[in-house]
C-alpha cells in the first residue's frame, strides 16, 4: 500500500529545479513517486514502507535546496506561506538595492555619451568597481551559490547562466582596468560591461521577484478554503454537549449546530428545520433550506434554525477537504511545455560552456597572434552574450508586462505557462453566480393583482419581511429603500419554515410566501398559477403578497446579470469562441439566465469539485479551456483549467 506525504521545498527558482528535486528524491529507497509544484513549492512524495525524511533532506541539500518538514498539515500551509513572505521581502529589498547601484553604473559607464563628464576615468574606474561589487556579491550571490552547488554535482540551471555570465563580464571588466597592455596587443578596444553584470542580475532578480508574487497569489484560494472549515464543533457524548475540536470528530457523532454557527463536517439532519447559506461551496446566492434526511455540507453557515445532524464524513473525506485537494493536485500538474522546458534546461548550460570552449581552441589554434589573449576574449565574449540567454533575460520581463497588463483589468495570472497558452483558447467556461450575475437576490418585477397597486404589493410584503434575515426579505426591503418606501414594524411577526412569512398589521394578515405558505392558509391559486410559472421559467423566485387571505400581488426575486456580462458574451462569439455556463442552480433558472446572454450551452446543477471534471473533459477531447469564475467554490476548476480567470 502507497503513502502520500507532503514536504515543503526551499530554493527553487525555475523548470530545471523541479527536475532536479524530483530526481534527487526518486532515486532513494521505497520513493515510487516525487511530484514537486513550483506554484506552491511542495513536494508530493508517494512511498511504501519506511521514509527515512533526514536522508530526503540530505540528498536535496546536496543540489543546492532544502526541505521543510512541518508538524502539521495545516501548519504547512501557514509556515509556508510565512517562507514565501520572507523570500518576497528579500527579493524586493535586493532589488531596490541592485536597481539603485546599476542605475548609477550606467550612468558612470555612458558620461561621455550623456554628456556628464564630472569624474576623470581613473577615478570612475575604481567607483564602477566599489558599485558593482554589492550588486555582485550581494544581491547576485543567490545564483552564484546555487550555481556552485550545481557544477559539485554536474548539473546545470538558470542560475548557472546567470553567474556564468555575470562574472565573465565583471572579471573581463576588471582585466581592462588591472591589465590595459593585455588588450593593446589584440589592438581591440577595451570597453567595460560592468553595467551588464549589475543590469542582468538587476533584471534576474526582478523576475524572481514578481515570479514570487505570483506564485504566493496561486496558494490563496487553498489558504481561503481552509480558512472555510470550523475549528471547533458542539457534540452530544454521554448525553452531554460538548465542544470538541474538528480532528477529534467521529463517524456517527451527533452534531449541535446553532443559528450563525459554521457545520463543522459533512452530514444529515437529523433534527430541525433551517436555511443553509451553501454560497462559499456551491456559488448560489439563495439559502437552501434544510429538513430532516437532507445533506448539510461542512464550512456552509447555518442562518436560522437549531438543527442536529449526524457527521456522515470527517477529515480528508469531506466535500471541502475534497476541493482542496483538487486545487492542490492541478496546481502541481504540468503543462507539455513546462516538461519541454525541464529538458531544454538541464543541457542548455554544458552546451554554452562547451561552445565557448570550442571557440577558445579554434582561436587559440587556427587564430591570429596573439593567439592567447584573442582566444580569452573570445571565449569571455561568448559567455557574456549568452549567459544568461535571452530567454533568462526576456522572460520576466514578459511576465512583468503580461501580469502588469492583465492587472489593470482585473485578472491575475499565476504563471508563465498560463500567460503563453492564452492565445490558444477556443473554449471558454464561465461561473453563473457572481460572474455573469451579481450574486445577489434583486428585485425585478412587481405584479399587482384585484386592483391593487403596485406600491401597495411592496408595502405590504416589506412589512412582512422587515424583521426577517432571509436574501429574499433583504432584496424586498432593499427595493423599497430605493424608491425611498417607509416600512413601517409589523405588530405580529411569526417565520414559517418552508412556507413564508406571516404577519399582523393594523388587524390585517399579511401572508408572504410560497404555494404552500397558501395552501396551508387556504387561499385559492389556481389562476395565478401560468405567472408563477413564467416568472420562475425565467430563474426568478416568485413571491405571492396576500392580505386578509387575498392575494394582491407577486413579486420576482432574481440574481440579475451584470452590466457587461451580455456584451462580453457577444463579443467572445465574434472572436470565434465557444462560451458555455457552468452552475450550481437548476437547470431551469440557468437556461434562463444563458437565454438573456445568448448562450447555447449550460452545465447545470454541477458540484465545485465536479466543475474541475468538466474542465477534464473538454481538454480530453483536445480542447483548450479557459475558465472564468469568481468564488472559492470556483477554485478546482480554475486550478484545472488551461487558463484560470479569477475576478
Amino acid at each position: 500500500m502507497q503513502n502520500k506525504l507532503e514536504l515543503n521545498v526551499k530554493g527553487m527558482t525555475c523548470a530545471s529545479c523541479v527536475l532536479k528535486v524530483e530526481s534527487a528524491i526518486k532515486k532513494l529507497p521505497n520513493i515510487k513517486q516525487a511530484n514537486v509544484n513550483l506554484a506552491t513549492e511542495r513536494v508530493t512524495v508517494n512511498y511504501e514502507g519506511n521514509l527515512d525524511l533526514e536522508r530526503i533532506k540530505k540528498e536535496v541539500q546536496k543540489i543546492g535546496y532544502d526541505i521543510e518538514i512541518p508538524n502539521e498539515e495545516h501548519d504547512m500551509h501557514d509556515h509556508a506561506a510565512m517562507l514565501k513572505n520572507r523570500e518576497i521581502k528579500d527579493l524586493k529589498n535586493k532589488f531596490i538595492l541592485a536597481a539603485i547601484l546599476s542605475i548609477l553604473i550606467l550612468i558612470g559607464t555612458y558620461q561621455d555619451f550623456l554628456g556628464l563628464r564630472f569624474i576623470p576615468s581613473n577615478s570612475m574606474f575604481i567607483i564602477l568597481i566599489l558599485l558593482t561589487i554589492p550588486v555582485q556579491f550581494y544581491a547576485g550571490w543567490m545564483f552564484h551559490k546555487i550555481a556552485w552547488k550545481n557544477l559539485n554535482h554536474f548539473s546545470f540551471d538558470m542560475n548557472s547562466l546567470v553567474s556564468i555570465g555575470t562574472f565573465a563580464a565583471f572579471l573581463y571588466s576588471l582585466m581592462v582596468i588591472l591589465f590595459p597592455d593585455f588588450f593593446t596587443r589584440t589592438n581591440l578596444k577595451a570597453d567595460l560591461y560592468f553595467d551588464t553584470a549589475a543590469v542582468i542580475i538587476t533584471l534576474i532578480i526582478l523576475g524572481r521577484y514578481l515570479e514570487a508574487k505570483a506564485k504566493s497569489r496561486t496558494s490563496e484560494a487553498i489558504k481561503k478554503l481552509i480558512g472555510l472549515q470550523a475549528k471547533t464543533a458542539t457534540v452530544i457524548r454521554n448525553n452531554k454537549e460538548v465542544k470538541v475540536p474538528i480532528e477529534e470528530l467521529e463517524i456517527n457523532d451527533i452534531l449541535i449546530i446553532k443559528p450563525g454557527e459554521k457545520i463543522p463536517t459533512d452530514g444529515i439532519v437529523i433534527f430541525g428545520y433551517s436555511s443553509i447559506d451553501e454560497s462559499m461551496i456551491t456559488g448560489e446566492s439563495i439559502p437552501v433550506e434544510k429538513n430532516i434526511k437532507d445533506i448539510v455540507i461542512g464550512g456552509t453557515i447555518n442562518k436560522n434554525g437549531m438543527l442536529k445532524i449526524k457527521a456522515t464524513k470527517i477529515g480528508k473525506d469531506t466535500m471541502l477537504a475534497q476541493i482542496i485537494k483538487l486545487v492542490e493536485e492541478a496546481q502541481g500538474s504540468k503543462a507539455p511545455i513546462q516538461r519541454f522546458a525541464d529538458k531544454i534546461a538541464s543541457i542548455f548550460v554544458p552546451v554554452v560552456v562547451g561552445i565557448a570552449a570550442l571557440t577558445f581552441i579554434i582561436w587559440y589554434f587556427f587564430g591570429p597572434e596573439p593567439a592567447f589573449n584573442f582566444a580569452l576574449l573570445n571565449f569571455i565574449g561568448v559567455l557574456i552574450i549568452a549567459c544568461p540567454c535571452a530567454m533568462g533575460l526576456a522572460t520576466p520581463t514578459a511576465i512583468m508586462v503580461g501580469t502588469g497588463k492583465g492587472a489593470e483589468s482585473g485578472i491575475l495570472i499565476k504563471n508563465a505557462e498560463a500567460l503563453e497558452i492564452a492565445h490558444k483558447v477556443n473554449t471558454l467556461i464561465f461561473d453563473k453566480t457572481g460572474t455573469l450575475t451579481k450574486g445577489k437576490p434583486e428585485v425585478t418585477n412587481i405584479l399587482a393583482l384585484n386592483n391593487f397597486k403596485e406600491k401597495d404589493v411592496l408595502l405590504y410584503s416589506g412589512i412582512a419581511e422587515k424583521n426577517s434575515e432571509h436574501p429574499l426579505a433583504e432584496a424586498v426591503i432593499n427595493y423599497a429603500k430605493k424608491l425611498r418606501l417607509k416600512i413601517p414594524n409589523a405588530g405580529k411577526f411569526e417565520n414559517i419554515p418552508g412556507h413564508g412569512i406571516k404577519a399582523y398589521f393594523h388587524g390585517k394578515l399579511i401572508l408572504n410566501g410560497n404555494r404552500r405558505l397558501m395552501k396551508l392558509n387556504k387561499i385559492n391559486i389556481p389562476q395565478y398559477e401560468k405567472l408563477l410559472t413564467k416568472f420562475e421559467d425565467e430563474g426568478k423566485t416568485a413571491i405571492l403578497v396576500s392580505v386578509n387571505k387575498k392575494i394582491i400581488g407577486i413579486i420576482a426575486i432574481a440574481d440579475t446579470l451584470k452590466e457587461n456580462s451580455k456584451e462580453a458574451i457577444e463579443e467572445l462569439h465574434k472572436l470565434g469562441k465557444e462560451v458555455i455556463m457552468i452552475t450550481g442552480d437548476n437547470e431551469r433558472t440557468g437556461n434562463a439566465i444563458a437565454k438573456q446572454l445568448g448562450i447555447n450551452k449550460v452545465l447545470a446543477e454541477v458540484l465545485p469539485h465536479e466543475k474541475a471534471i468538466e474542465v477534464k473533459k473538454l481538454q480530453s477531447q483536445g480542447k483548450i479551456v479557459a475558465f472564468v469564475g469568481d468564488g472559492i467554490n470556483d477554485a478546482p476548476a480554475l486550478a484545472q483549467a488551461d487558463l484560470g480567470i479569477a475576478i
